[in-house]
């Protein structure tokens, strides 16, 4: 990561991190001293250059701060919230130190790595055990708490909302594995700021606690040579105080690693792929599967969709496929590996399989039950059995043959990406959570390059960005609140009728605290797209479609434009006499600009305004900007309400007003 003091110079080599106007750094200022790049061990403490200062660990308890380049204090971390006992004697090596815990079977490595403080705990010992460290948050009342949760927030540690019961965070414990798109958070005060990045997230959760009304964060690591999870490695970087940082610092890190995906290689070795650029997506339903009802989509003037279908009994036919393709848009079925059930029970054809695939190939619990699918559907099914099984029963291949059998070109394989993994304790298969990740990524790599599908999941995990082409769901920080609201059919809609179910299709009111928390662009940043924008594209869940929440309408339309991401919609019965035309605008607004930036990384974000209600992105070296006001007021002749967007290239700022459109 390269920080620069000038944002003209900067945006040909590296993103911008930018909190407000001005752009920062952490760079030494010319008078100050150089920073000390030994590792020096003394006592119990051990100092390491990191970039902008040096960090110091303390060997009894954890706690872990940093002198800046600038001379000022930073605390990394608190003191572990679980004691890791007394420590040995602190041994240098080339580029840290090593140091144990002999009464609690602890071996800790600090060292130097690319300009952050990497630190990696090993339990040795036979028995369980947790360490609940870093403990993050504490520092002034202006500090603020980067979550991944969907696209990203970035929440004041003293917001009263917050810290509130209705916001369901504080007293909250979320998997990194599954509960954030990334596996990371931050923490920012004014100028400064700390990202941590946790690779070995799969047994790690990171709780919220509210105290003295602030919030704080503590990752806690649960350490299992059952789960194959002894090793905990957090990696800690000083950075500017942009709200973004730590996904930038997390983009850096894949690169390192050879971890970080590329559309534009996913688009020359899958073609199709090509026609996610510019494309809004749509699940389909009723006349809308139809070729007539593709021809009228595209006679409206979309010129690139995603086009997706429920795995019922009325698949969109060859003839619909090829007229989709005639259209330019890409098409394919919704499928799931995930879930088996009796097949002469079965609610769903997806949980339809042959021979004794269920129960077979249930994933069991230690007590040998099977693990209960979900809503209690059947049961999961193992990705190490299937596995297993496919080099000489092909049960996954011919899956996917039948279901591609009409030319479909694109594939949606639910959960496979969203990060549920789990332990498998049957004698046939067993498999870890880390075995179960590995399975999942080799059959969706299996379908990417080996099917040339354009393959898509849902809510993915940066750990799936290689991979996967598109995905539906990390764009949406979901509150809890959300499947609460979903229950309720009386006013959300079940699923009927069956050619526009009313889960769907019925605009349906967020309760306050649940827009408050998912759309209120004051808390909303983007983390995701900063790490992965170029690497795959990103949409909101396929089940809030931008006509199921009509009060969000605006703010929804002008985050994808600010994110250069696609909207999501459903369309079936008579949907496109009553929307068509507004999606048709939407989508000739978006088109240009994505095709043109949606291979390019994010590559500055701000805020311009003190509220937060005005704020900027670029992408590429001077590709596209995007300038939206959220607010009432206008701003530099941005009305509230409007986003400008502006290609390189063009002489004007192009404008859309999503309320105009939305009438």
């Amino acid at each position: 990561m390269h920080l620069f003091t000038s944002c003209r110079t900067a945006r040909a080599a590296a993103v911008v991190l930018a909190a407000t106007l001005p752009c920062i750094t952490l760079a030494a200022p010319a008078h100050a001293a150089a920073p000390d790049r030994t590792v020096r061990v003394h006592g119990q403490s051990v100092d390491l250059p990191v970039r902008g200062g040096t960090a110091t660990v303390d060997t009894a308890t954890l706690r872990v701060t940093a002198r800046t380049a600038a001379g000022g204090t930073v605390e990394l971390s608190a003191p572990a919230a679980t004691a890791p006992g007394a420590p040995g004697a602190v041994t240098a090596t080339a580029d840290g130190a090593r140091w144990t815990y002999p009464g609690t079977g602890l071996e800790v490595t600090a060292r130097a790595d690319k300009g952050r403080l990497l630190v990696t705990v090993r339990s040795t010992g036979a028995a369980d055990r947790t360490l609940k460290w870093p403990v993050t948050g504490a520092g002034s009342a202006s500090a603020a708490l980067q979550l991944p949760r969907g696209e990203g927030l970035s929440i004041p540690a003293r917001d009263a909302f917050w810290n509130s019961p209705e916001a369901k965070l504080a007293g909250s414990e979320i998997a990194v594995d599954s509960g954030l798109s990334l596996p990371l958070w931050g923490w920012s005060a004014g100028r400064t700021g700390v990202s941590y990045l946790v690779p070995t997230d799969i047994g790690t959760t990171l709780g919220v606690t509210s105290e003295q009304g602030a919030l704080r964060a503590t990752a806690a690591h649960s350490f299992s040579r059952a789960e194959g999870t002894t090793d905990y490695t957090v990696a800690f970087s000083l950075t500017d105080g942009s709200p973004v940082a730590p996904a930038l610092d997390y983009r850096a890190w894949l690169k390192e690693h050879g971890q970080l995906g590329s559309l534009k290689r996913k688009i020359a070795a899958v073609p199709a792929n090509e026609k996610l650029l510019g494309a809004f997506h749509a699940y389909t339903w009723g006349p809308a599967r139809t070729a007539d009802g593709v021809r009228k989509l595209r006679a409206l003037g979309v010129d690139r969709m995603w086009l997706g279908y429920d795995a019922d009994d009325q698949p969109m036919t060859p003839a619909a496929v090829k007229a989709a393709k005639d259209a330019g848009y890409l098409v394919g079925p919704y499928d799931s590996f995930a879930n088996g059930q009796d097949p002469q029970k079965s609610d769903a054809p997806t949980s339809v399989w042959p021979d004794e695939v269920y129960p077979d190939f249930c994933v069991r619990r230690a007590d040998g039950s099977p693990e209960p699918g979900f809503h209690d559907r059947g049961c999961y099914l193992s990705t190490e059995a299937f596995e297993k099984a496919e080099p000489t029963r092909h049960y996954l291949a011919d899956r996917t043959r039948k279901m591609t059998a009409n030319g479909a070109d694109s594939y949606f394989l639910d959960v496979d990406a969203a990060g549920e993994l789990y332990r498998d304790h049957s004698a046939a298969h067993p498999q870890t959570k880390a075995r179960d990740r590995a399975n999942r990524l080799t059959r969706m790599k299996r379908l990417a390059d080996g099917d040339k599908l354009a393959l898509g999941s849902e809510s993915a995990g940066a750990w799936a960005n290689e991979v996967l082409s598109y995905d539906h769901g990390s764009g949406t920080p979901v509150h809890d609140g959300l499947w609460e609201a979903q229950r309720d059919k009386a006013k959300w809609g079940g699923y009927t009728p069956a050619k526009a179910p009313d889960i769907f299709f019925k605009p349906a009111e967020l309760p306050a605290a649940v827009a408050k928390a998912m759309y209120d662009p004051a808390y909303r940043v983007p983390l995701y797209e900063t790490a992965l924008h170029d690497s795959l594209v990103n949409a909101e869940r396929w089940e809030l479609s931008y006509d199921k929440l009509p009060q969000q309408k605006t703010a929804r339309a002008l985050l994808a434009m600010l994110y250069n991401t696609p909207l999501n919609f459903v369309i079936g019965g008579d949907s496109l006499e009553k929307q068509g035309s507004e999606l048709a605008a939407l989508q000739k607004y978006f088109s240009p600009l994505h095709k043109a930036a949606g291979t390019e990384p994010m590559t500055d974000f701000r805020t311009l305004t003190g509220d937060r209600s005005v704020q900027r992105t670029a992408f590429g070296d001077g590709t596209l900007t995007v300038t939206a006001n959220f607010g009432t007021k206008a701003y530099e002749g941005l009305p509230g309400g409007c986003v400008d967007a502006k290609l390189k290239g063009d002489k004007k700022p192009r404008r859309l007003c999503p309320a105009d459109v939305n009438r």
